[in-house]
């Protein structure tokens, strides 16, 4: 498999519940039992089909290679009042932060945004009853037995979110992945071009006595909110995080005199178009790639204009570790107080 394809966030599954087994129409025949009446037993009831999240994962790989699911249907009845067995219930396992949706109506089923959270997607079928439970004083010998049931069946449309407590964001080689790979175990694809990380990484970071996950969330441009680029693929995954990191490329400020308040005001348009509220969140900016900046200078009038609109800045390099002590503090402290603030 492509190492692009591995990453899937968005696919559509059927699934359908197993259907209840047939009751048993059954007469007791034994010696010396010259009149033992119906004795068809009731047939097993449908598996149901269960969605399970599971922290594991991190994609929906496995559902776009299976699209169909279907539980296992109820065993019939037999002689001697036996019921049939019941259907497995068949588990979907899917990723933390994914949200199920009815494909038809569009209508929100559940958000899986705890591990081991489970939904019921689809409910088996009853078993049809035996011809024991009809009969009466009337009617002593029923020759007929109830047809099990089908179970319930959906078309879904799946989605998923990642779940990350802060989200960096910027233009394409801004040094988003060489930062996460910095102060956390990940290890995502470094190049010195645009669009190397074509899909979300995660990364686990610790600073004191926290542990926050970090997303590195590839992708945006101008004109992403509205399908530029990978468009709207990622940017919905900004939607979960509390705090928002920003990167600046410091470097391309020396090196090709970029305007990168035009840069920084861009990506915000970007943000806003896809959902205002998102500019509500906790956000730290950070210059990156300060080994590059010989005359540090340079920096005083971009320094001054973000401080004025009141933004907390950080200059690091994560090639040297410069700056990544003061970063990491002031992300654990406004993952602290946007916690509280929830």
């Amino acid at each position: 498999m492509n190492t692009t394809d591995s990453f899937i966030d968005e696919c559509g599954i059927s699934v359908a519940a197993g259907r209840g087994g047939d009751g048993s129409v059954s007469m007791r025949r034994e010696k010396y039992v010259p009149r033992g009446g119906p004795d068809g037993g009731d047939g097993g009831r449908g598996g149901d089909v269960l969605l399970r999240a599971d922290r594991n994962l991190s994609t929906l790989v496995d559902q776009r290679l299976r699209r169909k699911y279907r539980a296992e249907s109820g065993a019939p009845g037999a002689g001697k009042r036996c019921s049939g067995r019941d259907g497995e219930t068949l588990t979907i396992r899917l990723p933390v932060g994914t949200l199920v949706y009815e494909a038809g109506s569009g209508a929100l089923l559940v958000d899986l945004t705890a591990h081991d959270q489970v939904f019921v997607a689809a409910r088996g079928g009853r078993g049809g009853r035996g011809n024991a439970r009809f009969a009466t004083s009337t009617r002593q010998t029923p020759d007929f037995a109830e047809p099990g049931r089908e179970g319930g069946s959906l078309e879904l449309r799946l989605s998923l979110k990642l779940l990350a407590d802060v989200g960096l964001v910027g233009l394409p080689n801004a040094g988003k992945s060489t930062l996460l790979r910095r102060i956390s175990g990940a290890r995502p694809r470094v190049a010195a071009y645009p669009f190397t990380t074509l899909t979300p990484s995660l990364g686990v970071c610790e600073w004191d006595d926290q542990r926050f996950v970090v997303a590195d969330l590839p992708g945006l441009i101008e004109g992403a909110s509205s399908g530029a680029g990978l468009g709207d693929r990622f940017l919905r995954h900004v939607e979960r995080t509390r705090v928002l990191v920003h990167l600046l490329d410091a470097g391309s400020l020396v090196l090709e005199e970029r305007d990168l308040l035009a840069d920084y005001d861009a990506i915000r348009a970007e943000i806003a178009a896809y959902q205002a509220g998102l500019l509500e969140r906790s956000e730290l900016v950070v210059l990156s790639k300060l080994d590059l900046v010989a005359d540090r200078e340079r920096l005083a009038p971009l320094l001054a204009e973000l401080a004025r609109r009141g933004k907390a800045v950080f200059c690091v390099s994560a090639a040297t570790g410069e700056g990544i002590g003061a970063l990491l503090q002031a992300m654990a402290t406004a993952l602290s107080q946007a916690r509280a603030a929830a």
